[in-house]
């Protein structure tokens, strides 16, 4: 694999890294909102399962966060080794 296309897929990994980021933290706030609800309602099974859920959830972001910084900081690095905006322009420059 070419520096270029490698690079590429570096970046496509951090996007799809940062979705998957912004998806955790939507279902975290979507299990705070029932757990909000549930107060009036009272319902014992939520009461005892939303807690955990909320943690392995949280938990996971933080894994996905850490994933995320360390491979985006990896991907900038490839980027400045191997001088991946030089090779963007000349690919577009050939690419015309």
């Amino acid at each position: 694999m070419d520096k270029l296309k490698k690079y590429e897929l570096m970046e496509k990994i951090v996007h799809e890294l940062e979705d998957l980021k912004n998806s955790q933290q939507a279902i975290i706030q979507k299990i705070a909102k029932i757990e909000v609800d549930n107060i009036d309602l009272g319902n014992k099974r939520l009461e005892k399962d939303l807690p955990d859920m909320h943690q392995r959830v949280a938990d996971n972001l933080d894994n996905i966060t850490s994933i995320l910084d360390d491979f985006a900081s990896e991907a900038d690095e490839y980027s400045n080794k191997n001088n991946i905006a030089a090779l963007k322009e000349q690919d577009a420059i050939e690419n015309r």
